[in-house]
Order: C-alpha cells, then structure tokens, then sequence
C-alpha cells in the first residue's frame, strides 16, 4: 500500500492536469449555456479509462521495483536481468549501474587475492613456527630428570606451561584462519564426550599442579554428536582462562540435564557490566586489559565454533566467586542419508 501511495504522490503532476482539463471543459460548456450532461458522460468515460491505464501503469511500475529489490550485488549477471530501458533516464542509469559494476568486481577480484595471499602466508608461518615448538618441547622433556632438584622441577613446569600456551596461541591463529573456510574440515558423528574432557584435561595437568589447584571431574558417560577436534579447541580454550583467572580453588566439570556441559571455576569472576560483550571479538573487559596478555579472541573463537557446530555456549558469573561457561551438546540423532 505504502508502494500505491508513493507511486500516486510520483503521479501527481499527470492527476493535476487531468482534473484541470476537466474543470476547463465544465467551465467551457457552461459559459456556452450548453448541457452539463454532454461533457460528464465521456469525462468520467475518460477518467474511467484513465484510471485503467493508471492501475496498469501501476502493476509495470510494482514489477520493475520488485525486480530491482532482488538486485543485492553488482555482478555481470544481475545487471543482465535489470527491467527493459524505457527511457533515456533510465539507460543512462544502467550504464552508470554497469560500469559500477565493473569496478566492484574488480575490486572484489583485488581483495579477494590479497585475502588469500594473507590466508597462505599465516598459513604457512603457523606450520614453520610449531617446528622450534616442537623443539623445545622435546629439549624440555629431556631435560626432566627424577634427580632434579624441586627448584629446577619448578621451572621446568614453569616453562612447559609457558610453551604449552604459545602452542595455544598459535592453534589459535590457525583456528581462526580456518573458520571461514568453504572446505572447514569438520566431521561431525557420535563421539564419547569423556574421551574429549579428558585429552583437554591432560594438556593442563602440569599447570593444575604448579598452581595446586583441585580438578573436580567425575566421567559422565554420555555420547554426543559433535566434531572432536573443534569441541576439544573450545574446551581447551575455556580451561585456559579459567586457570588464567583462578588463584586458588578448584576448577569443576559436570555434566548438567539436557547434555548441558558446564565448566565451573573460583576465580575474580566476570564484571556484569562486561559479562554481555565477553563473546565479541577483541572484547577484553576490566580483567583482560589489567592483563595485557589477554586478546580477547578466544571467546570469540568459541563462540563462533559452536554456532557452527549446532551447540549453544553461555556464561555466567558473579564477580570474585567464579565463572561458569556452559555448552548445551544437546542434538538431534543424526539420520543417515
């Protein structure tokens, strides 16, 4: 309706002069002493037809817009399907819309080239960096001995927990050059959800005992329809700052009704003001910047994981008492096809 309105007000021009002209043949008639009758017959004969041709003019006008709404991007093929030209305005209006775009495909094509340029090179650099990774987790290894004094013990944990989590970093560059990608090597099935809780686990045994925090996990026993190596990143990101953030306490894992895997800590807890954002990316909040370490992509990363997984992720906190991040892995039974 809004559309017939806009198309009148459009009109206006050819409605004025329509009701003039009839307005000059009443006053012509009636200075000639002649019958009204004679000139109100085919008038309304004329407005009647000129209403028909104003509803039909109407429907041309609906259809071109409708055509012209489903235009979304400027590519070759969409300017092949714009209405027929019926007016120099509107050719002139085409050929503005074809050289536009002309130049969006072209800067499309640019940016699209530099995007995978960068896409190889961090791809590239990420593998060549876990190779001195893998080095000096190797040279660490050898380097713990059952003779070793409880100082040097101490320092080796120190830096295979500062290791482990450069080796996060760089999962994380990876994870998030991966996830746009058409070819995400997701394989989603049944898997045992204790044996992903447990691989996460044992990556942070080192950093729960030098912190001497309490691990609260009893085996859940269920399976869920998921991918494991994407879940395991989002749990292994999760136990990072909840380790990150906890000084002493315990960090607890249950599994609550309806799938709902939930990962409980005694930490500094969230801001409530920050608790709504924490998911954005680059989002830090009070903690995050006193901590210049934080990148505040890791929640992101999260999150955009799980929504790509069909799972649900939210957090709760109340400030010095703790955070708990919760992850529903409640699915459908997968149906073969």
């Amino acid at each position: 309706m809004n559309l017939f309105f806009q198309y009148l007000k459009r009109r206006w021009r050819e409605i004025v002069v329509a009701i003039i002209f009839f307005l000059l043949f009443l006053i012509s008639f009636a200075l000639y002493h002649l019958p009204i009758k004679a000139v109100i017959y085919p008038s309304f004969l004329c407005m009647a037809l000129g209403l028909l041709f104003m509803m039909k003019d109407f429907q041309r006008v609906k259809h071109k817009y409708q055509l012209l709404l489903n235009i979304h991007d400027l590519t070759d093929i969409v300017i092949g399907t714009l209405p027929k030209v019926e007016g120099i305005e509107e050719e002139a209006y085409q050929q503005i819309l074809y050289l536009l775009s002309k130049e969006y495909n072209k800067f499309q094509m640019i940016t699209n080239r530099k995007y995978v340029d960068m896409m190889d090179y961090y791809t590239v650099w990420v593998h060549q960096i876990k190779t001195p990774i893998a080095a000096m987790r190797l040279q660490l290894q050898n380097m713990q001995q059952p003779n070793l004094q409880q100082q040097d013990a101490a320092s080796l944990r120190k830096l295979s927990a500062e290791l482990f989590r450069i080796e996060q970093y760089v999962d994380m560059v990876l994870t998030f050059l991966r996830l746009d990608f058409e070819n995400t090597d997701y394989l989603i099935k049944e898997y045992d959800l204790d044996t992903i809780i447990k691989s996460a686990v044992k990556k942070f045994t080192s950093e729960f005992i030098g912190r001497k925090l309490k691990l609260v996990y009893k085996p859940v026993g269920v399976k869920v329809i998921t991918d494991e190596k994407w879940l395991s990143f989002v749990l292994e990101q999760v136990l990072s700052n909840a380790l990150k953030y906890t000084r002493s306490g315990s960090i607890m894992i249950t599994l609550e009704p309806e799938k709902k895997l939930c990962i409980k800590d005694t930490g500094m807890g969230i801001a409530p003001e920050d608790l709504p954002r924490i998911f954005e990316n680059g989002y830090t909040g009070c903690h995050g910047r006193r901590d210049k370490r934080a990148s505040g992509i890791g929640l992101y990363l999260c999150k955009r994981i799980c929504t790509n997984l069909g799972h649900r992720i939210t957090a709760s906190s109340v400030v010095d008492q703790g955070t708990v991040i919760c992850i529903d892995l409640s699915q459908t039974e997968l149906k073969v096809e």
